[in-house]
């Protein structure tokens, strides 16, 4: 399974960004998708993650500005950020659970930088 995430960037604090991933590869359907993050000198963690039929989940620390969608048709995923905070500056990475002839595995995206400055 391959993940190509996009959207990553630039802004400034109180401003907006769009992240996407999309999956390709071999796999019957992808179960679980979601966004982590890692911060310089910190560990990765969960910023928000979706179910195939449509439950969200998020970190305490974004609800209310990220919003996480998702197209199984095209087996997309978005997480658009709002009211961006200096830290939400981290390292992006896309995951998703993708159900296979072998079972359920977890695959990780390339990552997309975010900095959020003045």
């Amino acid at each position: 399974v391959q993940l190509q995430a996009s959207g990553g960037g630039l802004v400034q604090p109180g401003g907006s960004l769009r992240l996407s991933c999309a999956a390709s590869g071999s796999f019957f359907s992808i179960t679980v998708m979601g966004w982590y993050r890692q911060a310089p000198g910190k560990q990765r963690e969960l910023v928000a993650r979706i179910s195939s039929g449509g439950s969200t989940n998020y970190a305490d620390s974004v609800k209310g500005r990220f919003t996480i969608s998702r197209d199984n048709g095209k087996n997309t995923v978005t997480l658009q950020m709002s009211s961006l905070k200096p830290e939400d500056t981290a390292v992006y990475y896309c995951n998703v659970d993708a159900f296979q002839s072998v079972g359920v595995r977890g695959y990780w995206g390339q990552g997309t930088l975010v900095t959020v400055s003045s």
